[in-house]
């Protein structure tokens, strides 16, 4: 049993409260069922995606240091489900605490314009992390593995981790950015078989989507059709942007490709969901473009 409960600065982002509503119902239904409490950021701003600092590294930095001094205000650590949420926030914070050292002026221009406009300082006192790392590092395999009441036997999972996870800060301590194992692990435990493929850890061409669709659809047909040739009956996500391009645009993707596809693409929240005795109903997996009849089928629903 774990030793204390686990409780974190719960930052959902936009994506989740959005387009992607069964990733914010399945991460409130999960964390329930494993007794690990969120304190929602209901202040918190959208962390731009990448996109503030093509504009100004200030205004995306001021913007996620706001959003991480919510987090310090509750002396928590700040947890995403959404890896480019992990990816922006946590540089930002990599970036100012190494600033704290090397280029205190800088901070001190970012609480300026927190102060001016009555927010909390940026102090750098805690740690942005993503829901899968929280779960392998903090909460623990092995007690995931205790939990489950219904295994995901035989059922083949091709994780998608998505580009921003994994490389975009300097240091990835919980696991290898070139060859990650976090997700197949979990995928282990829980009684799933982990499928391996060519695309796994690359992009999903979701940022390409608004100027250059075509090369995007083409980029998530790709990752898609090797899943399939590898066998895997879903694709699952940690990243809700990710999933937009390959769940909700796939129809789009197999028009561009010429290739019918079919492949359920899960939240990684709701795959764990399952296996601890959530019902389907309460995960929203009825809200996917790709039906995700067959995989439930797979596991005697």
């Amino acid at each position: 049993m774990l030793s204390q409960m686990l409780k974190y600065a719960y930052f959902p982002g936009c994506v989740a409260q959005g387009a992607c509503r069964e990733l914010y119902q399945s991460t409130q239904a999960l964390t329930q069922a494993l007794g690990i409490e969120l304190v929602e950021l209901k202040k918190a701003a959208c962390c731009g995606s990448g996109t503030f600092k093509e504009d100004s590294q200030l205004l995306e930095d001021t913007v996620n240091a706001r959003n991480i001094a919510l987090a310090e205000e509750l002396n928590l650590p700040l947890l995403t489900h959404c890896s480019t949420c992990q990816g922006v926030i946590g540089h930002v914070n990599e970036r100012l605490k190494e600033c704290q050292t090397n280029n205190p002026a800088y901070i001190q221009q970012v609480n300026g314009l927190l102060k001016k406009e009555s927010c909390l300082p940026y102090r750098g006192s805690t740690e942005v992390k993503h829901l899968l790392y929280a779960l392998v590092t903090d909460y623990g395999l092995e007690e995931i593995t205790k939990r489950v009441t219904r295994k995901l036997s035989g059922l083949k999972c091709a994780a998608f981790y998505g580009c921003y996870l994994l490389r975009a800060q300097k240091s990835m301590p919980y696991d290898d950015p070139y060859q990650p194992e976090a997700m197949e692990n979990m995928f282990r435990a829980v009684g799933a078989t982990p499928i391996y493929y060519r695309g796994r850890t690359q992009c999903c061409g979701w940022p390409l989507s608004s100027y250059a669709t075509t090369q995007s659809f083409k980029m998530a047909g790709m990752h898609i059709q090797d899943a399939l040739a590898a066998g895997a009956d879903c694709m699952v996500t940690p990243c809700p942007l990710c999933h937009l391009n390959l769940d909700s645009r796939q129809p789009e993707v197999e028009k561009v490709i010429g290739q019918k596809l079919g492949l359920p693409v899960l939240h990684l929240p709701q795959l764990i969901a399952l296996a601890v005795g959530v019902s389907p109903e309460e995960l929203g997996l009825s809200r996917h473009i790709v039906s995700t009849k067959s995989v439930l089928e797979k596991l005697g629903f």
